[in-house]
């Protein structure tokens, strides 16, 4: 059933403005790694509002809040990333989520720099295992990315390692940095709306 088709499914509660998804592993061995990246951004959001992501019946954790004065569902999936779109779907049916330009998705991304970061909405999927889970349940790529910079491996065979792998401190300075900006671009995105945001953080 399409989620934003003519046979879209009646919302179960009362409709929120925004869900903003930050994507990972669950697992304390994946904390702070670069496929993390998202996750720790949902974490920040939640610490500059006071809000607390905690456990809920869609396979993740969220937090409802107030974010520039709309209502938003703060998530991070707790499957593990490419299975990212079953909680996504079931948080969308939930919150009553209308518009696919009103879920924000933050993930790490191969093909930016490390010290990039850059807001785009909806695009190809990049073989993001997450990105194309989402899409699949969605059936729709017109979301909202935030995308956080991690750099490419040396060789497509190091990938995976490349993303779960512990950080070096330098370069893990260096994305907390990013996380933080990628954070301020959630917020321009939700005040302000997505081509604003992109106006304002692409160019740097």
């Amino acid at each position: 059933m399409s989620l934003f088709g003519r046979d879209r499914a009646p919302r179960r509660g009362t409709p929120f403005g925004w869900l903003i998804v930050g994507l990972g592993n669950p697992g304390k061995e994946y904390h702070h790694s670069r496929h993390n990246v998202g996750a720790d951004c949902i974490e920040l959001i939640a610490r500059r509002v006071g809000a607390q992501l905690r456990a809920g019946r869609d396979k993740a954790l969220v937090a409802e809040t107030t974010l520039a004065g709309q209502r938003c569902v703060l998530a991070f999936p707790t499957t593990y990333m490419n299975l990212s779109g079953e909680a996504v779907g079931a948080l969308v049916r939930r919150y009553g989520i209308d518009e696919p330009t009103k879920i924000v998705v933050v993930h790490d991304e191969l093909d930016l720099a490390p010290g990039t970061m850059r807001v785009k909405v909806g695009g190809g999927l990049a073989g993001h295992n997450g990105l194309r889970s989402i899409t699949q349940h969605l059936k729709t790529q017109d979301y909202v990315r935030v995308r956080i910079g991690v750099g490419k491996p040396n060789s497509k065979e190091q990938g995976a390692n490349h993303v779960l792998s512990r950080i070096p401190a330098a370069e893990r300075e260096v994305l907390d940095v990013m996380i933080e900006r990628a954070a301020d671009a959630v917020e321009a995105v939700v005040e302000l709306g997505p081509d604003a945001a992109m106006a304002r953080f692409n160019g740097a």
